[in-house]
């Protein structure tokens, strides 16, 4: 091959071997629809649902009066209760579903207003159950025929008025065979979930429903609350939840007749909680076959003649419900919430573990919160409660 020759086979080799370099294909990218065609691969969070119970709304002359003192600071007329709630409401707002337990009938809007032994109380407080959180009261208790059927009546139609659904306490036959129906919207999103309510209580303090008319105010009796129960969960109730008014007054502790009739109701799969309510103060909460039973929350609000720590001491527990693959909602967490009633300079109802977190809380009154606090740790966790799972917010940063 001849010099030109050689040169010019050269230079083609050389421009061939460039051309292929050049075009080589780069990687690949990953196409944009693989990362969320991943995601959606991902099985979804499990939903869930809060509940929350609290103790008995009891009004004494001392709140109401307290009522009238802050509509006027206010520039407000009449009663205004919302401020004594202020400290708790974020607690109970937060809830998917706040439960109260509405002790006393409420009166007629002009009054008059009367206290133990026989209450009936201002009708606002109504309003203000609404405006602080609460989606549903029980109103079974052994007052709920101080005032006869006309304050059943009054409190179950300022309830509705305030746009507050109820347990407990009925106007006829047809309502009290109705289900107490709450419709929630679960974290995770989805379908809504039914939650159902029941009320009862063991006694009226010697009164008597009218002859004929025992529908007007739910007796504890098992197979009625059981079924109760098993109605609802015909009429869909995903979750049902017992208000019941029980126990010995003033005793930290459970008695047999609760302890049995806890093991009886919860034996049922109708039934998946049990607050408890009556004594005036904070009892312990426990697991019975595999399910929540708080014995008693103490009072939310009172202000009674001899106000020990006992009556000033409540429990707002919460309970977080996670729906199971096979549809199914179980308590997956337990909390308590302990509060406190301030008397001084005002009638307060105070989150305690709030409290304790807040620096502007001054070290007098975080004095009193903490040994509330202790006092309320130790009632809750009497039957070993924090051994299966409960915790008790203390307001510590973690």
């Amino acid at each position: 091959m001849t010099r030109p020759v050689f040169a010019a086979v050269l230079l083609l080799i050389a421009a061939s071997t460039s051309a292929c370099t050049a075009t080589t294909p780069k990687r690949l990218p990953v196409p944009a629809t693989t990362t969320s065609t991943l995601a959606a691969a991902r099985p979804a969070a499990p939903r869930t649902l809060t509940i929350l119970g609290a103790g008995d709304e009891l009004l004494h002359p001392q709140v109401w009066a307290q009522a009238g003192k802050d509509a006027k600071a206010d520039g407000r007329p009449g009663l205004y209760f919302d401020d004594i709630f202020a400290s708790v409401k974020p607690a109970i707002e937060g809830a998917d579903v706040a439960i109260c337990h509405l002790e006393t009938p409420l009166a007629p809007a002009a009054g008059p207003d009367t206290g133990y032994p026989r209450f009936s109380v201002p009708p606002q407080i109504a309003q203000t159950i609404h405006d602080i959180g609460y989606d549903t009261c029980s109103t079974a208790s052994n007052h709920t025929l101080d005032a006869g059927t006309a304050g059943i009546k009054r409190t179950l139609d300022a309830l509705d008025a305030a746009g507050v659904q109820h347990a407990g306490s009925y106007r006829s036959a047809r309502h009290a065979a109705r289900v107490n129906m709450l419709t929630v919207t679960p974290h995770g999103g989805g379908a809504p979930v039914k939650v159902a309510q029941l009320s009862y209580t063991f006694g009226f303090n010697g009164l008597k429903r009218p002859a004929g008319e025992p529908w007007v105010a739910n007796l504890t009796d098992p197979t009625a609350i059981l079924a109760a129960a098993h109605q609802a969960r015909l009429a869909g109730a995903q979750i049902v939840v017992l208000s019941i008014h029980w126990g010995v007054e003033y005793s930290h502790a459970p008695d047999a007749d609760q302890k049995a009739l806890a093991r009886q109701l919860l034996a049922s799969p109708d039934l998946d909680l049990i607050l408890g309510c009556h004594e005036h103060v904070v009892q312990p909460i426990a697991k019975v076959s595999g399910k929540w039973v708080v014995y008693g929350m103490g009072n939310q609000l009172a202000r009674h003649a001899d106000p020990i720590d006992g009556n000033r001491e409540g429990i707002m527990p919460e309970f977080t419900f996670t729906e199971s693959v096979n549809g199914q909602w179980r308590v997956t967490k337990a909390q308590v919430i302990p509060t406190w009633v301030a008397l001084s300079p005002n009638i307060r109802v105070i989150d305690v573990p709030a409290a304790l977190a807040d620096p502007h809380t001054s070290a007098a009154d975080r004095k009193v919160y903490a040994g509330a606090l202790s006092r309320i740790t130790g009632y809750v966790d009497g039957l070993g409660g924090k051994t299966v799972g409960l915790t008790i917010a203390s307001g510590e940063q973690p």
